[in-house]
């Protein structure tokens, strides 16, 4: 989630402005960065608990610690909740889950690059606090009673309205972890068919990428249960926004899409301003209660931006919002998996043929049952691992075609090897931490913050 938006506070004149303010994301080809996101549990070496945000081995004194990399710190109301530094941020989740926002990059081998040194940064001072962190979907141990909550202001008032609108927010906001990447388009076009593609595909992701098995200390029923979380925490900013795929879809009819998303706040003054449930409509025309006479700004415009979470999500760039956090080296396939699909005309256009025939129930059949089932999730005459299997093929093609290759010849593709390898064993990982569970593990999740830290 993300910390106020640095766009200028001009007045908003109209809903043109706001279209506009979309499309001014279109960059030629050349320009097209790629942008890597994903978020860590962090725990105690000694009783595997989460860090409060205070004290000593507190999560600001891990922030504080990341300033000798060259980081500079941002604070709120005297206290450090986030870092920057060369286009990238560190910044922290509800529950303190750390995130990596990464600089818009040219290739996988960079991201992948920045992602290592980045993990690499947070062990040296984590080791000093006696902290580790974990790559996962859903935090395997603690309840959300036991999570501690970070001093955001937008934080609380997403607290306070998450129940109001589905039963499992507050899970969502404390006990889930994600890797997504952000990629460009060139022009309207462009972006509807990224758009489009990357929708109908995004129960792929979920499912390679599914690594959250676990609940309170035990099996929940789901193998990608932070995908499930999502089915149940707002429906007026969640799902797999079926008007994409209807005639004339744009950039119009995504900000009237924006629009109706109800609001969460207004930062202003250095404050968050409760708007939460309140109509960017009404804002528009000076008409909210909590506002008198106010208007909206860009900022404010930005910022609701990131309140809307479907699966994918249209920014000044597009969002791939499905998969469940990781290790090192599933950070750096996922990223490597859409982009092999959208920034080659190729694979593009092979993956459009993919799912272009997919009929609207069968898009919302595979989000819905892919939490549960993954690769194994029935899909026509065969299962959704028949898709992913031709993705990855797509998705290898088009890397192999961009040839942005590293200091040893090879291409992005290398990238794909631990989402191909699951695809090819029908294993997800989640299915791979249930065997433990059931077996060596002995019926204890404790382990897997041992065998599978960073």
């Amino acid at each position: 989630m993300s910390s106020p938006s640095n766009v200028s506070d001009s007045p908003i004149t109209g809903k043109a402005q706001l279209v506009e303010y979309v499309a001014s994301g279109e960059k030629p080809k050349d320009d097209w960065r790629i942008g890597t996101e994903h978020e860590k549990f962090g725990f105690r070496l000694d009783d595997l608990r989460p860090p409060t945000f205070d004290g000593d081995r507190g999560i600001e004194a891990l922030l504080k610690g990341l300033t000798r990399f060259g980081w500079a710190p941002v604070d709120e109301h005297g206290r450090t909740i986030a870092l920057l530094k060369d286009g990238a941020s560190v910044t922290l989740e509800p529950a303190g889950q750390l995130e990596l926002s990464g600089a818009p990059l040219e290739s996988i081998h960079d991201t992948c690059s920045e992602v290592g040194g980045h993990l690499k940064e947070v062990k040296a001072v984590a080791d000093e606090l006696r902290l580790g962190f974990l790559g996962m979907g859903f935090q395997p141990k603690w309840s959300r009673a036991d999570m501690p909550w970070m001093p955001k202001g937008r934080y609380k008032i997403m607290r306070e309205y998450m129940p109001k609108v589905g039963g499992l927010g507050l899970d969502m906001m404390t006990r889930t972890c994600t890797v997504q990447v952000n990629l460009d388009y060139a022009s309207e076009a462009d972006m509807v068919k990224k758009f489009r593609v990357s929708l109908a595909l995004q129960p792929v992701a979920t499912a390679l990428f599914a690594d959250s098995p676990f609940a309170d200390g035990r099996p929940n029923g789901y193998l990608s249960y932070r995908s499930h979380i999502w089915t149940d925490t707002d429906p007026d900013r969640t799902g797999m926004l079926d008007f994409v795929f209807e005639d004339g879809f744009g950039y119009e009819r995504y900000v009237d899409y924006l629009l109706d998303v109800p609001m969460y706040f207004s930062y202003r003054g250095g404050e968050y301003i409760d708007l939460s449930g309140q109509s960017f409509r009404k804002f528009l025309d000076g008409k909210l209660a909590a506002l008198p006479g106010a208007t909206p700004t860009l900022r404010d415009w930005s910022d609701h931006m990131t309140t809307a979470f479907p699966e994918v999500r249209l920014k000044k760039y597009l969002e791939m919002r499905g998969a469940d956090g990781g290790p090192w080296g599933r950070l750096c396939a996922l990223p490597a998996f859409w982009v092999g699909l959208l920034y080659d005309d190729a694979s593009l256009d092979a993956a459009w043929d993919l799912v272009k025939d997919f009929t609207l129930e069968e898009r919302n059949a595979l989000r819905d049952g892919v939490p549960r089932q993954a690769l194994k999730l029935p899909f026509r005459n065969g299962s959704l691992r028949d898709i992913a299997m031709e993705a990855l093929k797509i998705s290898a093609a088009g890397l192999q075609r961009r040839a942005r290759k590293n200091n040893s010849g090879a291409d992005e593709s290398v990238f794909l090897a631990p989402a191909i390898e699951v695809a090819e064993a029908n294993e997800t990982p989640a299915e791979r931490k249930l065997a433990l569970f059931h077996g060596e593990w002995k019926g204890s999740v404790d382990p897997v913050f041992r065998e599978f830290a960073y």
